[in-house]
Parts: C-alpha cells; sequence; structure tokens
C-alpha cells in the first residue's frame, strides 16, 4: 500500500478529516497544511485506520476535539463585560428580526 493511501480509514474518518480541513481552510491556512493537520488529527483521535474487520475498531478518544471546544471561549472571556453583552444584544436582535428568537 502506499503511503498516504486512505483505504483502510472507515468512511467516518474520512467525513470527519473533510470537515476538520475545511475549519482550518477557513481560518486561512492553506488546503495542503489544512489536509495534513486534518489526518493528524483524526490519527491522534482514533489511532489510526479502523477498517480492518468486524468488531475490531477502537473507540475514538475526542481529545483534540474537546481541547478546541474549550479554547473556544477564551477569545470572549479577555473582552470587556460591556463588550460582551453588546455583542450579545446584536444577536439577540438579529435573529428577532429572522423570526429566530
Amino acid at each position: 500500500m502506499p503511503q498516504g493511501d486512505k483505504d483502510k480509514y472507515t468512511d467516518k474518518q474520512k467525513r470527519k478529516a473533510e470537515h476538520i480541513a475545511e475549519g482550518y481552510e477557513d481560518r486561512g491556512v492553506g488546503k495542503k497544511e489544512a489536509k495534513s493537520r486534518a489526518w493528524a488529527t483524526v490519527n491522534k483521535e482514533s489511532g489510526g485506520g479502523n477498517k480492518s474487520g468486524s468488531g475490531r475498531g477502537r473507540k475514538d478518544s475526542k481529545v483534540s476535539s474537546r481541547r478546541g471546544g474549550r479554547k473556544g471561549g477564551a477569545a470572549s472571556s479577555n473582552r470587556s463585560a460591556a463588550d460582551r453583552s453588546a455583542a450579545a444584544k446584536k444577536g439577540w436582535e438579529t435573529r428577532r428580526r429572522r423570526g429566530n428568537g
């Protein structure tokens, strides 16, 4: 099997890597680097390809996803209470106008 071949990965792992890569690209990372980071994340969480036979897959650890979710709140905690409140009010107005509030 050639290096970089993804045949041993499940469809779920492939979808996960694609989704992670899109997130990196949205943040300005190059396409090749985003793909590389995405597969590194999938490998870290699942231990590599799981498509080896019935009942032989491993559970995902989700450690990287958890870390990313926790990091997400750090940006807002650095802002003042007034700034956070203004952003919340703006979001509320937008949702109310769209009928989602």
